[in-house]
């Protein structure tokens, strides 16, 4: 027999707003106008905001179609990565250009690849294997040459390297190549594993283990709890959509 939830558990699922039923048959992707719209019943979908959804790749608007395809009774927003992404470029990043790719060269400033472990040596070893190759490929593709200390205390990058990543950052055309560069960046709280894998410097895999290094190593040191497995799979599963909408629309 499952366990009742506690009072704190259904006081938060008693929170939760109630989700919308289902109110379509069909889903479908037709082109207009040189992008690609997903129909419900027929009819082009709005955003949030009440803009035209529509993607400029066929590949994702199919993917957001599968979203829908996917709902059963109610809309879950929460299990439609490529739809919110999309929301979120259209209404938001189309709007915020120059802030969006500020937030992106904040985290390049401050970037996940620059702090290191002291120990385990184990640790040491995976945060080298990972990320020393996200250092040389900026050093070397980009002309930015990053510094890197022990612990957590800031480090000061050097102004030509900052300025040598914005420039590269500011290639990334609004709203959905920023959307998405902005997206994995957040997730991996790395704008440089972000910009390499819109390179096609690194595999989606690849990139995403870079960014949980220290969450692996720590899980396997002490094990991870069911909801923080839950949160992590949220979080990859848009990462995933936002890595396939960089694929589509990186510079």
């Amino acid at each position: 027999m499952s366990e009742k939830p506690g009072p704190m558990q259904a006081a938060q699922r008693a929170m939760r707003p109630p989700l919308p039923k289902r109110f379509y048959k069909t889903v479908s992707v037709a082109e207009e106008n040189g992008s690609f719209a997903v129909l419900l019943d027929g009819k082009p979908m709005k955003t949030p905001a009440k803009r035209p959804f529509a993607l400029p790749v066929r590949a994702l608007a199919k993917s957001a179609a599968r979203e829908w395809e996917q709902q059963e009774n109610e809309i879950d927003p929460g299990t439609m990565p490529m739809t919110r992404l999309a929301n979120l470029a259209i209404d938001c990043v189309a709007e915020k250009v120059a802030e969006t790719a500020d937030e992106v060269k904040r985290y390049a400033a401050s970037d996940l690849v620059f702090y290191r472990a002291d120990e385990p040596e184990g640790l040491v070893a995976q945060q080298e294997k990972h990320w020393d190759p996200v250092l040389r490929w900026a050093r070397e593709t980009l002309g930015a040459n990053f510094a890197f200390a022990s612990g957590v205390s800031h480090v000061a990058q050097p102004d030509s390297a900052l300025t040598a990543v914005g420039k590269e950052i500011d290639r990334f055309a609004p709203p959905f190549a920023l959307a998405a560069l902005a997206s994995v960046t957040q997730l991996t709280g790395s704008a440089l594993i972000a910009l390499m894998l819109a390179h096609g410097k690194l595999t989606p895999v690849a990139a995403w283990n870079a960014a949980y290094v220290d969450e692996d190593w720590n899980a396997r040191a002490w094990g991870e709890d069911e909801e923080a497995a839950a949160r992590r799979a949220q979080r990859l599963a848009e990462f995933e959509a936002a890595a396939k909408m960089l694929s589509f629309c990186r510079p």
